[in-house]
């Protein structure tokens, strides 16, 4: 009867440890919660070795859902479903890992997101011919339904050259069905 009884506590404590680990990832996840909705998007892009020079103005919705450990948005542009991004929130080191997968070819690009306040950070890197460049896109948020946004690039990540810069303002909420 006593190993019952040690099996039965081990297995509360286990479940217990499980369901506080939890509680950080569930509250990290629902900080992505804003992207969900329709967005007027409109960037100016700038001539560098890396983009173009030119405007663009765009209608995004976020279809978003949440499930136990992540967090997915259908991400349309202009009507048209284009990818699904799919987040996942690390406790221990605080930041957000992103698969987008493209409507068009299924190939997933893993990125990273780091959140401190207002300012959502996505950084990346590329290497070509054992020379890496470093880019991020810093989202700001001015409140719940304004961003400002800038694409950058560096060499050292010290010194940032603006690729495109823009403003995303929510114009429609969610319909959630009951």
């Amino acid at each position: 009867m006593n190993r019952i009884y040690a099996i039965a506590v081990f297995t509360c404590l286990a479940l217990a440890a499980a369901m506080a680990s939890a509680a950080p990832v569930t509250a990290g996840l629902d900080k992505i919660a804003v992207y969900t909705g329709t967005w007027k998007t409109a960037t100016e892009h700038f001539a560098t070795p890396f983009s173009k020079a030119g405007m663009e103005t765009a209608m995004l919705r976020n279809h978003c859902w949440r499930s136990a450990g992540f967090y997915a948005c259908d991400q349309f542009v202009n009507g048209e479903s284009r990818a699904l991004i799919v987040f996942v929130y690390d406790a221990k080191h605080d930041l957000y890992h992103s698969y987008a997968i493209p409507a068009e070819s299924g190939r997933v690009f893993a990125g990273t997101l780091i959140i401190k306040g207002n300012r959502w950070t996505y950084p990346n890197e590329y290497t070509n011919h054992g020379k890496t460049v470093y880019f991020r896109t810093v989202n700001v948020f001015n409140g719940p339904g304004s961003i400002e946004f800038r694409q950058e690039f560096s060499e050292d990540r010290a010194h940032w050259t603006l690729m495109a810069k823009g403003h995303e303002t929510k114009i429609r909420q969610p319909h959630h069905k009951k």
